[in-house]
């Protein structure tokens, strides 16, 4: 991936439909930016190619893109300090991920820098692609995943130019749209670390939406459990 990163709902959760839940009308986003609304740190990082998110009501987001052949597209709703202890909640009403598009609970951590993925849907391909290698399994929240850790080398992140693994847990069958779903976030963590892949201190935690060089579009509501 290639892109410069710039950068509580009730407990009782009634049955979230993502689609409905844009409710107040908000302006579209289409260029990088970060910021607060309704409480939920929200990220918009776009390369090239055409992007836009509105923001919904609380923990609610929806995105278009139309990235061209290498376009990135990064944007999503969570929290500006992550937690491996968080328990995530989320709904995706709408997940239309074209070529090259997943839906991910995504961060970072520094000390060590780590730029991590837990993948619930996406795409004709399946991220991180071919040559990654494979440390193993998780089973959680009903869904088994699989485990791997790439690396870049003097690449973008949120320091600067740096050379970083990336972990990924990444589902082996996509989860369904206009369902809640939950991702137990110590569950990958656990398993990453069993696996000497640690994370250091947290940074942003969000529900993202990410494209690359594709065209789809999502609504997606988040919360933490």
């Amino acid at each position: 991936m290639n892109k410069l990163v710039m950068i509580a709902l009730s407990r009782a959760l009634p049955t979230v439909m993502a689609l409905a839940a844009a409710g107040t009308a908000h302006a579209a986003i289409c260029s990088s930016q970060t910021g607060t609304n309704n409480g939920f740190y929200y990220q918009m990082y776009l390369s090239s190619g055409s992007a836009c998110l509105t923001l919904g009501n609380a923990g609610n987001y929806s995105t278009t893109w139309s990235l061209g052949s290498s376009g990135n597209m990064v944007a999503g709703k969570g929290w500006s300090a992550g937690s491996t202890s968080r328990v995530i909640g989320y709904n995706a009403g709408v997940f239309n991920p074209g070529s090259n598009g997943y839906l991910s609970l995504y961060g970072w951590s520094t000390n060590p820098l780590v730029e991590y993925y837990v993948v619930e849907s996406h795409g004709s391909f399946t991220p991180p692609g071919s040559g990654a290698q494979l440390m193993g399994t998780v089973n959680s929240d009903g869904g088994t995943y699989n485990i791997y850790r790439t690396q870049r080398v003097n690449a973008p992140s949120i320091i600067g130019t740096a050379t970083f693994y990336q972990y990924w847990s990444v589902r082996t069958s996509n989860n369904s749209t206009g369902t809640n779903h939950t991702i137990t976030f110590a569950n990958h963590v656990n398993a990453w670390r069993s696996h000497g892949m640690n994370l250091g201190t947290m940074n942003y935690q969000i529900l993202a939406t990410e494209g690359f060089g594709s065209n789809g579009s999502s609504n997606a509501t988040v919360w933490q459990q």
